[in-house]
């Protein structure tokens, strides 16, 4: 599953506090039953246009990945758990919503992995439902 999280603030130093960033990382993982496998990694970002910098930071999980990325200026938040394995995401997304003090959010959970059915009739489906031409070669030496 990967939860989707877009979110907006009020209080700009939140969006710019580089250790909140890197606690929710430390330890969301295990507190929604992930395998942290790095610590946090959080960087401050400052693009080529002023106004779009703000913190950024990930943890690799053995199950997949955390992302947060801010942008002060707009006091938004984008954020981004990838797993396979099952969480509560309407939790996750409380407790995210709570520590980052976000008055609005829009969050999307995905299902992803949808190639590797349970089931074989599953599977005979998928299969019959992909095109001949996605597994030939283009012949210039390229993928896509």
């Amino acid at each position: 599953m990967h939860l989707i999280i877009d979110g907006y603030g009020e209080d700009a130093s939140i969006m710019q506090n580089q250790d909140l960033i890197y606690e929710i990382l430390d330890r969301c993982p295990p507190q929604i039953g992930m395998t942290k496998i790095s610590p946090p990694h959080v960087f401050r970002y400052v693009g080529t246009k002023p106004e779009d910098w703000g913190i950024s930071g990930f943890v690799l999980i053995a199950e997949s990945h955390m992302s947060i990325h801010t942008f002060v200026e707009r006091c938004f938040v984008n954020i981004d758990i990838f797993s396979c394995k099952e969480f509560d995401a309407a939790k996750v997304t409380r407790d995210l919503q709570h520590k980052l003090h976000l008055t609005r959010i829009r969050s999307y959970v995905l299902k992803r992995g949808l190639e590797y059915p349970d089931h074989i009739e599953q599977e005979a489906e998928i299969v019959s439902l992909e095109p001949a031409q996605a597994l030939k070669p283009s012949g210039d030496g390229e993928h896509g």
